[in-house]
């Protein structure tokens, strides 16, 4: 197996989201710098293959970070999506979802409610669910 190297997307709005995402989940950023990348770059592909080009040669990858269940429900689960290029050893890092929030989250700081960050754009919904999903769990 030979080293990959990372290239980015767009690495200004990747970087921000990586910052979100290590400012409001830190157990995720953790992982996502001392066990993901450097298993990537090895060529141990983590997650799940979501799309095969095998015209252009490439491998598109979505892997789950770890996430608290309350924030999972409320906002989705955190996504790293990239794709692999084989012939080149490279591997596009192309995004982190969810978007909203990470985008968020780096533009403001985000205010947060029974633990659950929530949005600034829509702070009644968010709250809404967050009220919701603890109702259900009594």
């Amino acid at each position: 197996m030979s080293n990959f190297i990372f290239e980015y997307l767009d690495e200004n709005d990747f970087r921000k989201k990586e910052r979100s995402v290590r400012k409001y989940n830190m157990l995720a950023y953790k992982k996502l710098t001392f066990n993901y990348y450097p298993e990537l770059r090895k060529g141990t592909f983590l997650g799940k293959e979501v799309k095969r080009d095998d015209k252009n040669n490439t491998v598109s990858y979505e892997l789950l970070l770890p996430t608290d269940e309350l924030f999972k429900k409320v906002h989705g689960p955190i996504v790293l999506h990239y794709t692999v290029y084989n012939d080149k050893n490279i591997i596009l890092l192309t995004n982190i979802t969810p978007e909203g929030i990470l985008d968020e989250g780096h533009r403001a700081e985000l205010s947060t409610y029974k633990g659950v960050m929530i949005s600034k754009t829509n702070p009644e919904k968010d709250m809404f669910k967050i009220n919701l999903l603890n109702m259900l769990q009594k």
